[in-house]
C-alpha cells in the first residue's frame, strides 16, 4: 500500500511545478503581448525562425502534450504523422503557425496553455503518458514544458534585446539537464561515463546551492544555475558561461550537454548575445 504521506508530498510537488509552468508562460506572454505585427517577424537566434515561429512551436508542443494527457489515440496519430517527416516535422509545425495573424496565434497559444494547465491538474499523478521519448508522469511533462517554454522564451528575449531576470523556476530546467546527461552521449552515439557527476549550482538569487549527485564524486561541474540552464538548452556557448568542470569526463559533458529530446543541435556560436 502506498505511503499516504509520500503520495501527499508528490501531489504538492506536482502542483508546484504546474504553478511554475503557468508562471513561465505568463512571463513570456508579457514579452510578446504588446508586439506590433512587424515585430513578430523579427529573426531569433534559431536559424530561419522568427518570434512567430517560436510561439507557434510552443503552441504546437503544448497541443501535443494536451493530446498525450487526454487522448492517447490522437497523440499516437500525431506521432505517426511526425514519423513520416522526422527531420522536418518540427519546422513544419512552427511554419504553419507562424503564417497565422499574430493576434490569432497569440490567442491560440493562450488557449492551448489554459487547456494544458487544466489537463495537467486533472491527470492521475501516478499515470504515465506517452511522449516522443519515454512515457512521463504529469509532473515530469510539466517540467519538460517549462524547460521548453523558458528556452524558447530566451530566443524571443534575445531577438528583442531583453535581458530577463532569472528565477527559482530554473531549478526544473537544471534538474532535467542533470538527468539528461546520458542522453546527450547516446544521441551522439557515444558511451556515457560510468558513475554520477557532482553538480553544484548557485541559485539565481545567490541564497542557496542546488546540488545533484554524490558529494565525493571526482567528476564535478560548478557555477551559476542560469549559466548551466543556458548551456543544457544550448542557448549560449560554453565559452561565454561561468561554468567550471573538474575531471575529463565532466569537461567533455559540458561540450555536448543537452536537456531536450531529439537530435544534437549545433548550439550557439561563442560571443552570441544573451
Amino acid at each position: 500500500m502506498p505511503d499516504p504521506s509520500t503520495a501527499a508530498a508528490d501531489a504538492l510537488a506536482a502542483a508546484a511545478v504546474f504553478v511554475d509552468l503557468r508562471e513561465e508562460g505568463r512571463e513570456l506572454d508579457c514579452l510578446v503581448a504588446g508586439l506590433s505585427g512587424p515585430d513578430w517577424a523579427r529573426p531569433t537566434p534559431a536559424p530561419r525562425w522568427s518570434i512567430a515561429h517560436q510561439i507557434a512551436h510552443l503552441h504546437w508542443t503544448d497541443r501535443a502534450a494536451h493530446l498525450s494527457l487526454t487522448d492517447a489515440a490522437g497523440f499516437g496519430r500525431m506521432v505517426e504523422e511526425a514519423l513520416k517527416a522526422p527531420d522536418s516535422f518540427v519546422d513544419e509545425g512552427a511554419e504553419e503557425g507562424a503564417k497565422l495573424p499574430p493576434v490569432e496565434l497569440l490567442a491560440r497559444w493562450r488557449a492551448g496553455r489554459a487547456a494544458l494547465d487544466a489537463a495537467l491538474a486533472a491527470a492521475s499523478p501516478d499515470a504515465r503518458f506517452p511522449w516522443y521519448g519515454p512515457p512521463m508522469k504529469a509532473a515530469s511533462m510539466a517540467s519538460a514544458r517549462l524547460m521548453e517554454t523558458w528556452a524558447h522564451g530566451q530566443d524571443v528575449a534575445d531577438a528583442l534585446g531583453v535581458r530577463r531576470t532569472p528565477t527559482a523556476r530554473l531549478r526544473h530546467v537544471a534538474r532535467i539537464g542533470v538527468r539528461a546527461r546520458d542522453y546527450a552521449y547516446a544521441v551522439r552515439g557515444l558511451p556515457a561515463p560510468e558513475g554520477e557527476f557532482r553538480v553544484e549550482l548557485t541559485a539565481p538569487d545567490g541564497s542557496e546551492s542546488w546540488q545533484y549527485g554524490p558529494a565525493q564524486a571526482p567528476q564535478r561541474v560548478t557555477g551559476p544555475a542560469l549559466d548551466f540552464c543556458l548551456l543544457v538548452t544550448q542557448r549560449a556557448h560554453r565559452a561565454d558561461l561561468a561554468l567550471t568542470a573538474t575531471g575529463p569526463d565532466a569537461d567533455r559533458w559540458l561540450d555536448i550537454a543537452q536537456a531536450f529530446a531529439g537530435p544534437a543541435g549545433p548550439g550557439r556560436e561563442p560571443g552570441a548575445a544573451r
